[in-house]
């Protein structure tokens, strides 16, 4: 079949970066194709990111987010505090390992910038058990969500960025629906890409 979208122009959908940020993890979280190449289904354009050094995933990501190469940012890790999926609403000013901060001179919290009710509720009606929480858990999601919140502009038009955790005993395909499934909330929310931005 021809790809409409391709015989019609540029593709104005929005970017969503998807970051499955925990090496160890082996069931490919990830939306989107490998290799880092854009998906062509649901409301968004998405991009993946694998595994690395936290601090090269936060400053990587923040670059993506100020040049505008994305529009949201959702981190994909594991819960292994619920049985279900658990949207994470904001990060304390942490380093990855112990209670001293990452900063002196950051705040406290970090408040997510997506939709998190609708994230929640797209999860619950595609029937997979989600719930927000403001519960941070210590891993390298929680760093990772606070380093990307805190570079985000003062404005009303911040990215939205996300942490989804997914049960450590759901299946793979299940858990990448779920994924899938909060990207599309997100994107839902999103405007078309500017057309000057468009290549």
């Amino acid at each position: 079949m021809l790809n409409n979208r391709t015989e019609k122009g540029p593709d104005r959908r929005p970017a969503i970066l998807v970051c499955s940020y925990d090496p160890h993890d082996p069931a490919g979280l990830a939306a989107g194709d490998a290799d880092g190449q854009p998906s062509d289904s649901g409301s968004a354009r998405t991009l993946t990111v694998g595994a690395d050094d936290p601090g090269a995933l936060a400053d990587l990501i923040s670059h993506k987010l100020a040049k505008a190469e994305c529009q949201a940012v959702l981190l994909v890790g594991r819960t292994r505090r619920s049985d279900g999926f658990r949207v994470q609403m904001r990060a304390e000013n942490r380093g990855l390992t112990g209670p001293a901060k990452w900063s002196d001179t950051a705040p406290a919290l970090a408040r997510t910038t997506a939709p998190v009710s609708e994230m929640v509720q797209a999860l619950n009606e595609a029937g997979l058990a989600a719930a927000a929480t403001s519960d941070s858990e210590e891993d390298a999601g929680s760093h990772l969500l606070y380093r990307i919140l805190t570079a985000l502009p003062d404005d009303a038009d911040a990215p939205a960025v996300a942490l989804l955790r997914v049960p450590l005993a759901l299946e793979p395909s299940e858990a990448r629906r779920g994924v899938a499934v909060a990207a599309d909330a997100i994107a839902r929310h999103l405007p078309l890409m500017p057309r000057e931005r468009l290549g």
